[in-house]
């Protein structure tokens, strides 16, 4: 017996504990959960307003003039006469081939000249002697008929031997290899000593004019052609093509300081590529662009009559499309692919999938998703707006 009473005081214990667990068990159960809520987030109410169209392309600085120097005698190259990558006038000289040979070719040449003159006068002089004999008959007309006969062979061994000067004159004029263009002038690639040919066209160095200078870019055949049936529907606004302005982004993302103009359109679609080149000259007195630099142009081609704009940090673009997320009227959130065309000023124009007065989520678009209710706020005028 004193064994149970021990137990007793500790069983009581045990089945107060568990009545108090119990207890709190029942009001957790009777309390109802509290919502979580609405997640805020940034936005901004698109409008309709006159936007520019800027394409943005690659592309690539190409030379307005470019001339390759060759050969066009054939001889050692004696000296070059200028320094490698400075600017050089049209005619400036720039290689010396040996020219003793071509010098001796002109005198001989001269010399023939000199010779074929001389018969000249003499065959003139036996003629103006036999025209008033003839008539006297002291010479027959047969001699006198030989006499001019020799007298025009005469004066075309004259003129075959002034055409021998002016050609043995070009090749020793031509052994001063000189600048077909004004421009920049590159390595040379051929050294002295070296054996140049005519026959060969032995390349010698390069003369590019780099002011101006032009940028070709290509863009698809397809955005081509929708951009004419816009121009068609009226909706874009185009100036003539030598009005279209275009900037250029280096390969540094800096911008060139002075803009260009497009001049040049093909006509033609490249077959391998399905796309069209387009040319723009731009300045360069500071000799920035070089040729062969790779660039991005930004083409104002153009401006919406009714378009859009959005901050980029309201558009998710993936490898296919672009996309934002909206308010909706019942504050939930929808998902709506759009078609941006450039970007201006922090923003992308939107072509097509929004309507002027929805609300474009700005800030906390990575926290809510499709269908979830969310409290929209202004985003604040230090973010860009949309217009």
């Amino acid at each position: 017996m004193p064994h149970r009473s021990a137990r007793r005081p500790a069983l009581i214990a045990v089945q107060l504990l568990a009545l108090a667990c119990a207890a709190c068990g029942n009001n957790d159960q009777s309390a109802p959960m509290a919502a979580a809520p609405p997640t805020t987030v940034l936005v901004v109410k698109v409008e309709a307003a006159p936007v520019s169209n800027t394409v943005e392309l690659p592309g690539r600085i190409e030379p307005v003039r470019t001339a390759e120097v060759r050969a066009r005698v054939d001889g050692i190259v004696e000296r070059r006469l200028y320094q490698e990558g400075t600017d050089v006038q049209a005619g400036a000289p720039l290689f010396l081939i040996d020219p003793r040979d071509y010098s001796a070719l002109l005198q001989q040449a001269k010399a023939s000249l000199s010779r074929a003159e001389a018969a000249r006068s003499n065959a003139a002089s036996i003629v103006s002697r036999f025209r008033p004999l003839v008539s006297r008959q002291a010479v027959s007309a047969q001699e006198f008929e030989a006499a001019e006969t020799a007298l025009r062979q005469a004066e075309a061994n004259v003129s075959d031997a002034r055409a021998e000067v002016t050609r043995a004159q070009l090749r020793f004029e031509r052994s001063t290899v000189r600048a077909p263009i004004a421009g920049r002038v590159g390595r040379a690639q051929v050294t002295e000593g070296a054996l140049v040919s005519a026959s060969a066209a032995t390349l010698m160095t390069q003369v590019n004019q780099l002011q101006p200078i032009s940028a070709v870019f290509t863009q698809s055949n397809t955005a081509i052609l929708d951009f004419e049936q816009q121009v068609r529907a009226g909706t874009l606004k185009v100036p003539d093509m030598a009005h279209v302005e275009v900037r250029l982004i280096l390969a540094n993302g800096q911008e060139f300081g002075e803009p260009g103009y497009l001049d040049f359109a093909d006509l033609a679609v490249d077959p391998s590529t399905g796309t069209q080149t387009i040319r723009a000259q731009f300045p360069n007195a500071s000799r920035t662009l070089l040729p062969g630099q790779f660039v991005r142009g930004r083409i104002v081609a153009g401006v919406h009559k009714t378009g859009m704009r959005v901050p980029e940090r309201a558009v998710q673009i993936d490898a296919s499309s672009a996309s934002v997320a909206l308010v909706a009227p019942d504050g939930t959130v929808v998902r709506r692919n759009i078609t941006v065309g450039g970007q201006e000023a922090g923003e992308w124009v939107v072509l097509d999938g929004l309507q002027p007065g929805e609300q474009v989520i700005v800030d906390g678009w990575h926290k809510v998703r499709p269908g979830q209710k969310v409290t929209a706020q202004p985003a604040p005028a230090s973010l860009p707006t949309a217009r």
